[in-house]
């Protein structure tokens, strides 16, 4: 791959010492770079290919890092890590010890702030802007938001805030796409569509230019006068009427409008909404034909683009999307909610049987909540499919707008545990701690797939709050039973019993994901396993029994420690007035980073051989 002109690039700075008709270029060098990058490591794809001429634009015409940028969700940020210092270091993206897929503040003084989940960046910008004013720095302020990331609240409550000041250097991009993960929806993307397609607009537009032709050096003046008399020509936008100047739609992929439109916002006073228009996947015809298929990828041949690999084994998503559409079929009360990941959530099928019965809210994990709520007040049987770290951002919805009113609402928890590659922003550590602190839930951890299947449909028959938290990926070959039958709520099970003499007896607590290393570790130290298969309640009879008649007490969880579910065994057996020698096995009290999720389970002590060592450490045993 030839990279004549981005081998010269170690930063911004000489990326300014091209001249502006080098820069076409090297955008086809980056795409290029950015294509090769990730079909050796996955990552992000589609969206990346749609930032390149952008974040060109952005890196020649502004002072960076002086001028900050905030890139909203952070997974079209490879074209800007390159460019900033960071090439070299793409081989190693999201690997262990190897930089990240999101902007990292500790990772590079251009990534002026941490982003990963959506909708942070007007917020984030305007705080910088703000502060920069009362120190009496002269800089800009940029924020980068997807249209999908518009659809959250979030996104407006900068806006309405930031509108109110009149000299602020202040600029808001919309990267229209027309996507985020999965297809767009709600009323501002058809605001957006109809901003596009005007036809009064283009067509004066053409008319203009058509008039002015005669003479080059008019028709130069009326392009950079454009942005500006557009205003006369189309009616004021929503945006404006939150305080800012409105400029676009421009093509982001033409550097010839891109680089003149952003030198005169540069000289503009006052908030800026610059609109530009990209596509995902853009210069790769496989990923511009499906962007949901190349959002994400794994590592592929070029070449070939993406084969589906069919797995023997399900993934939990698989066997939540399949429960879903049978309990659809059952009762009619059942629908489904997702916040924009239908993919993702594994409700595409559900979405083409029961079109009438699905709800994608957009970005929006606060009102995905109390929409639920208000459809479980009539009769329904909402299920939310939601990601466990984004169930984080309808925290308080969760308690004062379902738990309060114990509204039976069900939670599907995917990317429970740790993600992987996406490292701590996505893993979904505090589910089991924020969870079962609050009154009418019932939480539940499944340890296969058949047991997903049951759990699905024990909480669906709940009169209250529920939720069902799974791991990411395939599960351990399970097959699932197509009969539904519901578990007896707040009740683990034995999965192993122990034949080892009084005083040398270890009963190991585990939880979910955790059960079968459990099992694989007890075989070595002849230890009890005790499938606990619920959370909250906690199965007070099987802890006091095991707690009796076992010597020495160990809690498993892929969750964190501290307040989760290895605590509320604890909190049993403090009640019960026994004491006994204990262990507790979790994620550990801090962010953990990206990298292959055996590896870091292995790292954490999590496998079967990280869990027997651990036993037999704590406990002197004998390992004979």
């Amino acid at each position: 791959m030839m990279c004549e002109l981005l081998n010269t690039i170690d930063g911004p700075a000489d990326l300014r010492k091209l001249d502006r008709h080098q820069l076409s270029f090297l955008a086809d060098e980056l795409r290029a770079f950015v294509l090769k990058s990730v079909s050796c490591t996955g990552g992000h794809l589609s969206s990346n290919l749609g930032t390149v001429e952008l974040t060109i634009a952005l890196h020649y015409i502004f002072n960076t890092p002086e001028d900050r940028i905030v890139w909203d969700v952070g997974h079209q940020s490879y074209p800007h890590k390159i460019l900033t210092g960071r090439r070299e270091a793409m081989n190693s993206l999201r690997q262990m010890g190897g930089i990240s897929g999101f902007p990292r503040r500790s990772e590079s003084p251009y990534d002026t702030f941490g982003t990963a989940h959506s909708s942070t960046s007007i917020s984030a910008a305007l705080g910088m802007a703000l502060a920069a004013k009362i120190k009496g720095d002269n800089r800009f302020s940029i924020a980068v938001i997807g249209d999908g990331a518009m659809t959250a609240g979030m996104a407006f409550e900068g806006m309405n805030n930031a509108g109110i000041y009149e000299d602020l250097p202040f600029l808001v991009i919309l990267n229209d796409n027309d996507m985020s993960i999965s297809p767009p929806v709600g009323a501002l993307n058809r605001y957006l569509a109809r901003l596009i397609s005007g036809k009064f607009y283009a067509t004066a537009k053409k008319r203009i230019e058509k008039m002015l032709s005669v003479s080059p050096p008019i028709l130069e003046l009326a392009r950079k006068l454009e942005e500006h008399a557009k205003g006369m020509l189309v009616p004021a936008t929503m945006f404006e009427e939150f305080g800012f100047n409105y400029i676009g739609p421009i093509d982001g992929h033409d550097l010839d409008s891109l680089l003149p439109t952003l030198q005169n916002i540069k000289a503009l006073k006052g908030p800026q909404f610059l609109h530009v228009v990209t596509r995902k996947g853009y210069g790769y015809k496989l990923a511009e034909a499906d962007p949901v298929l190349y959002h994400g990828p794994g590592k592929f041949n070029l070449a070939e683009g993406i084969k589906l690999s069919k797995n023997a084994k399900k993934t939990y998503t698989q066997v939540f999307g399949d429960w879903l559409c049978d309990m659809a079929e059952q009762d009619v009360r059942v629908v489904g909610i997702t916040p924009a990941m239908r993919e993702g959530s594994g409700m595409v099928a559900f979405e083409q049987r029961f079109p009438m019965r699905y709800y994608d809210v957009g970005i929006a994990e606060q009102h995905a909540v109390t929409f639920a709520g208000g459809m479980a007040t009539e009769g329904l049987r909402p299920v939310v499919a939601i990601y466990s770290t984004f169930l984080q951002r309808g925290y308080d919805q969760l308690i004062h707008d379902i738990a309060l009113q114990n509204l039976p609402v069900m939670f599907a928890l995917d990317r429970s545990g740790l993600v992987g590659a996406d490292g701590a922003s996505h893993a979904g550590a505090y589910d089991l701690a924020y969870l079962r602190c609050i009154p009418n839930m019932v939480v539940m951890a499944p340890s296969d797939e058949n047991e997903c299947r049951q759990m699905l449909y024990t909480g669906i028959q709940i009169d209250g709050p529920s939720a069902v938290r799974y791991p990411r990926g395939t599960g351990i070959g399970v097959k699932t039973e197509k009969e539904m039958t519901a578990l007896p709520i707040g009740r683990g099970i034995v999965r192993r019993e122990s034949l080892a003499k009084a005083g040398h007896r270890v009963a190991i607590f585990a939880f979910g994901s955790m059960v079968a290393p459990s099992l694989e570790a007890a075989e070595w130290l002849d230890a009890t396993v005790a499938d606990m298969r619920f959370v909250k309640p906690i199965d007070d009879e099987l802890v006091t029994r095991l707690v009796h008649s076992h010597d020495f007490l160990v809690t498993v969880e892929e969750g964190c420690i501290m307040g989760g579910a290895g605590s509320a065994v604890l909190e049993n057996i403090f009640i019960s007035k026994v004491s006994r020698p204990t262990l507790q096995l979790g994620l550990p009290d801090k962010f953990l980073d990206h990298g292959d999720h055996a590896q870091l389970i292995a790292a954490l002590g999590l496998d079967a051989s990280g869990i027997a060592k651990a036993i037999y450490t704590r406990f002197n045993l004998n390992h004979s």
